[in-house]
C-alpha cells in the first residue's frame, strides 16, 4: 500500500511539475524554410483551441515565445509564426525595421505567411489535442497587423485578437469577406497608429459589415504589453494595461469558442 501512495505521490509531483512544451516547427513556402515554435502545457489532455500566433516586428525570439507561453497557459496550443523566414532572426530595432517594412509594403505577401501558419497549426497540432474546429490568432505590433490581414483574407478561423497593430488597410476587407470576429487592443496615445487610421479602420469594419470591436486604452502608447518595450511617450510597457488587455482577449476567445 505505501508503495502505490508513494508512485501516486511521484506521478502527482511530475504532474504539478509539468512545463509548458516549445517545440520548435520547420516549414516550407514558396521555395523558403521558415522555423516556428509550438507552444502548449502537456499536462492538459483534453482538446484545446488553437491560435496562430504573430510576435512583433522582432520575430521569434525568446521574450516572444515566453509571451506565447503566457498567452497559450492551459487553455490553448499556439504556434509561434515566423514571418521572416529561418535565416532571418533581426537583432536590433533597425534590422526589424528593414525586413517588417517588406512585409508592411506587400501585404499579399504577409498574408500568404501568416495564413500557411494555421496550415502549420492545423497539422502539428494533430498530436497534442488540437481542437481544429476552434482556430484563432492573436498577434502583437506587427503580429496585430498580420493577424488584421488574415481576418480581412477570409481566412478560416474564428476570431483574431490585435494587441497594439497597424490598423491600416491597402487592402480593404468588403463586404462578406471578413468572416472572422474582430477584437483590436490599442492604446489611445499610440503615436504609431493616429487617430485618422483608428477612424479609418472603424469605417472599414461597418462597411464590411463585420463583427468587431475595438478597445482604447487610456494613457497608453505602442507595444503596452511588451516587458522590454521603455521609451516613454512611443513605445512602453503598462501593466495595468497589458492586464486588462489579455483578460479581454480572453473573454473574447472564450465567446467565439463557444466557451460562453
Amino acid at each position: 500500500m505505501k508503495r502505490v501512495l508513494g508512485m501516486l505521490a511521484g506521478l502527482l509531483a511530475l504532474t504539478a511539475a509539468a512545463k509548458p512544451v516549445r517545440k520548435p516547427v520547420v516549414y516550407e513556402l514558396e521555395g523558403t524554410k521558415f522555423e516556428g515554435v509550438l507552444v502548449y502545457d502537456d499536462s492538459v489532455k483534453t482538446p484545446r483551441p488553437g491560435l496562430v500566433l504573430v510576435p512583433n516586428w522582432l520575430g521569434v525570439n525568446e521574450p516572444n515565445v515566453k509571451q506565447a507561453v503566457t498567452v497559450a497557459g492551459k487553455q490553448y496550443i499556439v504556434l509561434v509564426t515566423d514571418l521572416y523566414g529561418q535565416a532571418v532572426r533581426p537583432k536590433n530595432p533597425d534590422e526589424a525595421g528593414k525586413v517588417s517594412g517588406v512585409l508592411k509594403r506587400d501585404r499579399h505577401l504577409m498574408r500568404a505567411r501568416a495564413n500557411k501558419a494555421l496550415d502549420v497549426l492545423r497539422a502539428e497540432g494533430k498530436a497534442v489535442g488540437l481542437d481544429a474546429k476552434k482556430l484563432g490568432a492573436v498577434g502583437f505590433c506587427l503580429g496585430g497587423t498580420a493577424v488584421l490581414e488574415m481576418a480581412r483574407s477570409g481566412a478560416p478561423v474564428a476570431g483574431v485578437v490585435s494587441f497594439h497593430g497597424g490598423l491600416d488597410a491597402p487592402l480593404p476587407a468588403t463586404e462578406g469577406s471578413l468572416t472572422a470576429e474582430v477584437l483590436v487592443l490599442h492604446g489611445a496615445e499610440d503615436p504609431q497608429v493616429p487617430p485618422a487610421e483608428v477612424k479609418g479602420f472603424e469605417e472599414e469594419m461597418r462597411k464590411a459589415k463585420a463583427d468587431w470591436e475595438l478597445v482604447s486604452y487610456g494613457g497608453a502608447v505602442h507595444s503596452f504589453t511588451i516587458l522590454e518595450a521603455n521609451t516613454p511617450g512611443k513605445v512602453q510597457y503598462n501593466a495595468k494595461v497589458a492586464r486588462r488587455a489579455y483578460l479581454a482577449m480572453n473573454d473574447f476567445l472564450a465567446e467565439v469558442f463557444g466557451g460562453k
